[in-house]
């Protein structure tokens, strides 16, 4: 039958709900109790409790028309379509009454009905709660609107004018605090001000002063370290021997050399003039520098260094004997440059005179003996005269010659260095 397969649906939970048979027995008295307002808790937010009510459908309302928007309509032919029609109608009208006398849409199955059922027991505990609060609130409101005894209102009134009396002077005295301390702020702001244009003085002094010593810092560090470097160099010079700085005699091979100026000639060692020239000017000063130390003067002859041009001036006749050559040796017949070189080693052996004198017999000795423009070593005696002589008895003739000049520098150094006299 139509009846058995058409039925409402939950507007809750859209299940189908099948009506009890009871409500189509409902007459007209009862029809007519639904239809007045039911006094439910309106003001009650449904969709605020999302928890309870999580899908809220619109009723679905039955109509006469099918063109409705919710509703539907029951085809059909003959008395029993006509009864089933009244039943549907008369059951949806009862459901639009119910709907619309409350926040809720009917029909509601079981389960949602016991849920609706909750929640309102819920609210009706709620609201239990609030009237006992608000019962509690209006004692207290009523208790103390309980007139008081004038005697209490007029000794808190004098209380209350004490107070403002006091409050008043408080006031008073807070204002004139505060005049002072008004003028008090002035007065440290005109001293902050001075002290601030102080502080700037101050550290343009300062600055000015730390430019100075960092200026004279710098000054004292250079001067510290040339004084550093003066003293090394005094020290330096202290301890340098100037002889053998000046005058550094050595040999090369089979002569003799001072400042690296050769000595002398060899057959196979051709040496330049100009060469053995400058060596005597070297020999001359050194030996000349050697007799002023010991303040030696000598007998008859007087030194003149004069480089390569060097002489020995002869005191008797004022003649110059010269101590520098030119041309060659077989055929160099001037006797005065041998007479020359010979008073050269006259002057040396009155130095080696002067200073055994001086230090006693034997403080002092050359290695090679000098005597008469000869000069001997322990087995041979060699010419120091260029005349009926060989180039190789005359270079060795020179070289000793140089190493007794050599042996004279070394003492003079030594005597001097060691008394803490300077050599000059």
């Amino acid at each position: 039958m139509v009846e058995e397969k058409i039925s409402f649906a939950c507007q809750r939970c859209l299940e189908p709900v099948r009506i009890d048979d009871s409500l189509n027995l409902l007459g007209e008295h009862i029809q007519a109790e639904l239809l007045l307002p039911i006094h439910f808790c309106n003001d009650t937010d449904l969709e605020s409790h999302t928890t309870s009510f999580d899908n809220y459908i619109n009723p679905c309302r039955l109509s006469d028309s099918g063109n409705a928007a919710n509703g539907f309509m029951v085809i059909s032919d003959g008395v029993e379509a006509d009864n089933f029609s009244k039943k549907m109608e008369v059951s949806a009208a009862m459901f639009d009454v119910l709907s619309g006398n409350s926040n809720i849409d009917h029909p509601l199955c079981e389960e949602c009905t016991d849920t609706l059922l909750e929640y309102l027991k819920e609210e009706v505990r709620l609201v239990e709660i609030d009237c006992i609060k608000y019962s509690q609130h209006l004692q207290i409101l009523e208790y103390k609107k309980m007139e008081p005894k004038l005697s209490d209102l007029e000794k808190e009134f004098q209380d209350l004018v004490n107070e403002e009396e006091q409050v008043m002077k408080e006031l008073e005295n807070l204002q004139q605090e505060g005049l002072a301390i008004k003028e008090a702020i002035l007065e440290q702001e005109k001293s902050a001000e001075k002290l601030s244009l102080e502080e700037n003085k101050y550290w343009m002094e300062f600055t000015r002063h730390r430019k100075d010593q960092l200026d004279a810092d710098d000054e004292l560090k250079s001067i510290e370290c040339q004084l550093s470097y003066s003293k090394n160099q005094l020290e330096k010079l202290t301890k340098t021997n100037v002889f053998n700085a000046t005058f550094h005699i050595w040999h090369a091979g089979h002569f003799g050399t001072i400042n690296n100026l050769r000595l002398g000639r060899l057959p196979a060692s051709p040496v330049d003039w100009s060469e053995i020239n400058a060596a005597w000017g070297q020999a001359t000063l050194l030996l000349a520098a050697l007799a002023r130390k010991i303040n030696l003067t000598f007998d008859k002859y007087v030194l003149v260094p004069y480089g390569n041009h060097s002489y020995i001036q002869v005191i008797k006749d004022q003649r110059e004997l010269p101590l520098y050559g030119a041309g060659g040796f077989k055929f160099y017949w001037d006797t005065k440059f041998d007479s020359g070189m010979a008073a050269f080693m006259d002057c040396l052996q009155q130095f080696k005179d002067e200073v055994q004198q001086q230090k006693g017999e034997k403080a002092f000795s050359l290695p090679y003996k000098m005597s008469k423009g000869k000069i001997e070593d322990a087995t041979t005696s060699y010419s120091i005269k260029i005349q009926f002589n060989s180039e190789e008895q005359w270079t060795k003739a020179l070289k000793f010659l140089l190493t007794n000049l050599k042996w004279s520098l070394a003492w003079v150094s030594s005597q001097f260095t060691a008394e803490g006299d300077p050599i000059d």
